[in-house]
Order: C-alpha cells, then sequence, then structure tokens
C-alpha cells in the first residue's frame, strides 16, 4: 500500500535532486529516504529515478506522478487545518443578535444545536428588537445576527432565510370569522407587544402604514413588551393580538388554550435575514453558529410554506 511517508520522500527527492539532500530537509538518515523510495517504486512497478553521477534524475513516472503525489499531500495538510480549526471552535464565544420574537424560531434549539456539534462553544444571544441589533451590528458589537428586513444598509451581508406571515389572534371565534383588513383592526381591541420599540419595530410600521392607507388610526387597548403576554391577555379575551404564523406554529401545545387565528386582508408579511458586516471577517466559531441559525430558520421556511392555508 503506498503510504504518505512515501510520497513525502519521493517529492522531497524529486525537489532536491538526491536521497542525501532530501534525508536532510526531512530530517531522516539517507538510506530511510532511499528506501522509502524502493518501496514506491515496488508498489507501482516502476523506475522513478536514475542514478547519473552522484546525483538522481526522474523519470517519465516520476513526472507522471508528481501531480498527484502533491494533490494527495495537499488534502491530507487541507485535513489537518480543517481539524485545527474545530479544535479551535472548542474555545470560541460568539455573540449572536436575535430579536424578542426570534427564540420563538430559534434560542433553544439552535443553541442546543452548536452544543452538541462543538459542546465548547460559548454562546450569548443578544438582543431585544431589530433596530438595536443592526446598530450594534454596525458598532461591532456584535459579529452576525438574524433581524427583520429591508436593511437599508450596504456595508452589510443580508442573507434572506425566512418569510413569515402576521396573522390575527383571538379567543373569539366571532371576530376570526370576519375578514380583517386594515379597517377592522382600527376598530378591534387589539394588544400588541414591543411597547418600548413601536416606533421602530419592523412589524408595528407595517400595521401602521395598513391602518393610515384605510384613513384610519391604530390604537391599541393595551401594549406590552412581549408576545406571550400579549397571546395570554388574548386568551383571557381581554384583547386580541397578531404575530406571526411561524410563531404560533413552533409554539405548538404551548399556546394558551382557547386561542384561533386567521389572515389579514389583505396579507401582510415579513421577511428575516442573518445579517453580517461586509468588512468583517467572521471567527470559525461565528461561522458555526450562522450557518446552523441559516439551516433551522429555512427548514421553518419551508414547513411553514408547505402548511401554508
Amino acid at each position: 500500500m503506498i503510504s504518505l511517508h512515501q510520497l513525502r520522500c519521493f517529492l522531497t527527492t524529486l525537489e532536491l535532486g538526491s536521497f542525501t539532500a532530501a534525508a536532510t530537509a526531512l530530517g531522516y538518515a539517507q538510506p530511510s529516504v532511499s528506501e522509502q523510495v524502493r518501496l514506491l517504486e515496488q508498489q507501482l512497478d516502476a523506475t522513478l529515478f536514475q542514478r547519473v553521477g552522484r546525483g538522481l534524475v526522474p523519470t517519465e513516472a516520476a513526472r507522471a506522478l508528481a501531480p498527484h503525489a502533491a494533490t494527495a499531500l495537499g488534502a491530507v495538510e487541507e485535513a489537518r487545518r480543517a481539524v485545527a480549526s474545530v479544535r479551535q471552535l472548542l474555545t470560541g464565544t460568539v455573540r449572536f443578535g436575535v430579536f424578542r420574537t426570534a427564540r420563538f424560531y430559534l434560542a433553544a434549539d439552535l443553541v442546543a444545536d452548536v452544543l452538541r456539534q462543538h459542546p465548547g462553544i460559548r454562546v450569548e444571544l443578544v438582543g431585544q428588537n431589530s433596530a438595536e441589533i443592526l446598530e450594534q451590528l454596525r458598532r461591532g458589537r456584535l459579529e452576525a445576527a438574524v433581524i427583520a428586513l429591508p436593511v437599508a444598509d450596504e456595508g452589510m451581508v443580508v442573507t434572506p432565510v425566512l418569510r413569515d406571515e402576521l396573522v390575527y389572534v383571538s379567543a373569539d371565534p366571532a371576530r376570526l370569522a370576519r375578514r380583517i383588513t386594515p379597517a377592522a383592526l382600527a376598530e378591534a381591541p387589539l394588544v400588541l407587544p414591543d411597547a418600548s420599540w413601536r416606533d421602530d419595530d419592523t412589524t408595528r410600521r407595517q400595521l401602521n402604514r395598513a391602518v393610515q392607507g384605510a384613513g384610519r388610526s391604530l390604537r391599541p387597548r393595551v401594549e406590552v413588551e412581549d408576545t406571550e403576554t400579549a397571546l395570554e391577555i388574548a386568551a383571557r379575551g381581554l384583547a386580541d393580538t397578531v404575530t406571526w404564523r411561524g410563531v404560533l406554529h413552533n409554539l405548538g401545545e404551548r399556546l394558551p388554550a382557547g386561542l384561533g387565528w386567521a389572515p389579514l386582508r389583505p396579507s401582510m408579511y415579513e421577511e428575516f435575514a442573518i445579517v453580517h458586516r461586509r468588512d468583517a471577517e467572521l471567527s470559525p466559531a461565528t461561522r458555526v453558529v450562522t450557518a446552523i441559525a441559516t439551516s433551522r430558520m429555512r427548514a421553518l421556511d419551508r414547513a411553514m410554506r408547505a402548511t401554508a392555508p
């Protein structure tokens, strides 16, 4: 069987023109190098060098073998670097940006995937709102993040991963039976999340544009910070809310009992993307986390499209 050691001795001899020089370069005894080349010749059933005076002249077989030997050794070196890169990941720390609702799409599942595949990575999931996260990316406080589009910044690399639909959620079936238009939203008793970010929240801006386009104003009855509280209030029949279908999909049995949903008319969507600075070289650990987040978000996107009403 041809060994990498034989190929390394052969290539060094080919480059330096003698067994003695190759042995010096490799740190072996001269007989050891010549023996490895002899064994290689036996494996190939071909003569690789002719002796001319004190030197060696490569044969046509040697010239034919050389690029393949170099490729084989190069592949081994690439494999070594890949393994070394994984070892580096074991001590890496990743600060990955996620908006508040993103934990319904990722969070625990993302962390579980990362720690299972690379148990030494330390993960920090940071952020509340897409606008805040984007600013942290600009300042270099985060390496990468998942945020809502649009991102009006040419300095960012943007990779769309999920398109989700905004739906109307209520505990009252009668309210879900009607057509949920922008005018109906203006009249509905609503509880909306992201109270602290209402002016910068992409969902709130989209709702406001739709309602204002109907000549009305969006005036929620209750405002809270998080989606879970909004859903709990809706489940008690105190107000209705709007949220993303992907959130309801991922909550599953954890969704408060008694809630149903209906699509808005016209439909409203939001697109989410993995974003990082164009001028920043992502660390190996961040590349791993970004790849896993991308895979999970795209899998949810496929599931949502497959179950679209």
